[in-house]
């Protein structure tokens, strides 16, 4: 029995013992997943995890109660311990009170995605992935998943999704505090993208030996790589495209919200759900939109509504939890063969960490440069910056100052891990700008 099988079977058992007037909502967070860790690029711990978690919710009216537990994937085991956890959510419920914000999708709507990638053969790429380091001093995690999710509802509907996902977070180190981090991840692997990111670290470790240069707090011309702008971004999500967050203004976008701010209109921001690998419907069967544009032309043009928003505020729910799932900031024409000489002399930030809001009202982050970040003149990289602090507006770096967005992009996916592998990813570009402020 598959588990697609084993969950609608599940789901069915409780269906069926449903009472008069009561709604069962089911859901279904699965991964089969391989970890790796290695230290000087040799494997030190490997490990692989399937894991099925199992959702129950029980409504009656505007009351519900709701839970999640571990199942094994043997249907006898798991079909006891489903009628138990219903017998225990239908005693809390009697006893809680009503629900006023509770919203669960009552059109019926059955949909079913099955990724054509195949898995992919951890071994193969782990040997891949050693072989193309061969010499480096590497650390690293890598982690190839297949996500499930799953709903059912007593009203008859069905959701299912899979989809396959890597990715291999490392860094390699050259003396002292420097080194060089990069990331690769996707959905299918490409083994020439992966040797051109070890390349490109061989190349920073080169770069690395030389003497470094300290520089003094000020305003300095920077290009900002798709790994920092995710930093940034990943700062952003926390309230940033919240409905609630702008509605009781704790938004940091909440200038741009009021039409106060604008951004630079070449910088547009969607969720999509589409080319992302997070499934297209919500724990309480609302279907997401292939795609919900965030910013338009510089200007806010909707927000992420979860179901309890929508119940409090009246507007379609379009997202599981209020922050961004599959953020895509669209690219511009800024060849990355390019950024040295269009970057001409300034700094070249390859990550940014420790960020944090400074200003949360003026969607100002403060953080520290961090790994491979080199001072760059006339177009060429002449050596690595001692580790310096920023903080500085989004408004401007995104707004007055951006000089522009790269051609190419790169897919980001986080690597969280806690509790179950994350599902959430950005596809972003790099930044040039004109000013960034570095503080001390």
């Amino acid at each position: 029995m598959t588990l697609r099988e084993h969950f609608f079977s599940l789901s069915q058992e409780a269906m069926a013992r449903s009472m008069a007037g009561e709604v069962l909502l089911c859901g279904l967070r699965s991964e089969d997943s391989n970890y790796v860790r290695l230290n000087q690029n040799r494997v030190r711990q490997a490990g692989h995890v399937r894991q099925l978690e199992f959702s129950l919710q029980a409504i009656m009216g505007r009351r519900h109660a709701s839970a999640q537990c571990m199942f094994c994937g043997e249907l006898k085991t798991d079909r006891e311990r489903l009628l138990e956890l219903l017998s225990e959510l239908r005693a809390q419920r009697d006893i809680l009170e009503e629900d006023p914000y509770l919203l669960y999708a009552t059109e019926v709507s059955s949909s079913e995605r099955i990724a054509s990638e195949a898995p992919l053969d951890a071994p193969s790429a782990i040997t891949a992935i050693t072989e193309a380091a061969e010499g480096l001093d590497l650390v690293g995690f890598f982690a190839s998943s297949l996500i499930y999710r799953g709903f059912a509802n007593s009203l008859d509907q069905r959701n299912w999704f899979e989809r396959p996902s890597f990715v291999f977070d490392w860094s390699c180190y050259a003396h002292r505090d420097k080194a060089v981090k990069s990331r690769y991840a996707g959905v299918q692997w490409d083994p020439e993208a992966m040797q051109r990111k070890m390349q490109a670290a061989r190349q920073d470790l080169a770069l690395l030996q030389r003497p470094p240069r300290k520089i003094r707090p000020g305003n300095y011309r920077a290009y900002l790589a798709p790994t920092a702008v995710a930093e940034l971004l990943a700062i952003t999500a926390w309230g940033g495209f919240s409905l609630k967050s702008q509605r009781t203004r704790q938004s940091p976008l909440i200038k741009l919200a009021d039409g106060l701010k604008v951004l630079d209109p070449r910088v547009q921001m969607v969720e999509n759900y589409e080319q992302g690998v997070a499934p297209g419907f919500t724990s309480a069967g609302f279907i997401k939109p292939p795609a919900v544009p965030l910013i338009s032309a510089g200007r806010l043009r909707s927000s992420l509504v979860s179901a309890r928003s929508s119940q409090e505020y009246g507007i379609a729910v379009n997202a599981e939890h209020e922050s961004p799932e599959s953020l895509d900031l669209a690219p511009g024409h800024l060849s990355a063969a390019d950024v040295l000489a269009r970057l001409d002399t300034g700094l070249y930030i390859n990550n940014l960490w420790y960020c944090n809001f400074s200003d949360r009202n003026d969607w100002r982050i403060t953080g520290m440069t961090r790994f491979a970040c080199f001072w760059v003149e006339g177009g060429e990289v002449k050596q690595p910056v001692e580790v310096m602090r920023f903080d500085d507006s989004l408004y401007l770096l995104l707004g007055e100052r951006l000089l522009g967005l790269t051609e190419e992009r790169d897919f980001i996916l986080d690597g969280s891990t806690y509790h179950q592998h994350s599902a959430a990813s950005m596809r972003l570009p790099g930044v040039l700008v004109e000013d960034l402020n570095l503080t001390l």
